[in-house]
């Protein structure tokens, strides 16, 4: 049963995930249709957290814009995303940044 699921999800996994841990700064060049009109949106933030692996892969970046905090998910598999680019490598001892939440500013 387990080998059939695996069969399936194997050709929708995309060839090449950019490589990125927690802590990092990202770029997410996401793929926008409005309409007939296809134009790219990049969301650049800190990933907060990863969960899962495989197809079911996810990822949430926080970002600070305007002094509001904004947090997306992404399934790393998606075929919105274009590319993922990693800005800055960061350093962190937690599984989790949901502390980054109650942080503004330089704190952050």
């Amino acid at each position: 049963m387990n080998n059939i699921v695996k069969s399936i999800e194997a050709e929708y996994l995309k060839k090449k995930v950019e490589e990125f841990s927690l802590g990092d700064t990202i770029k997410v060049y996401l793929k926008i249709i409005e309409g007939d009109k296809t134009r790219t949106q990049i969301f650049e933030g800190v990933v907060t957290r990863k969960k899962r692996s495989g197809l079911c892969e996810l990822f949430t970046v926080r970002r600070n814009s305007f002094g509001v905090g904004t947090e997306r998910s992404f399934l790393a598999h998606s075929p919105v995303i274009e590319k993922i680019k990693v800005v800055r490598k960061g350093k962190v001892r937690r599984a989790k940044l949901y502390y980054l939440r109650k942080k503004t500013g330089k704190d952050a």
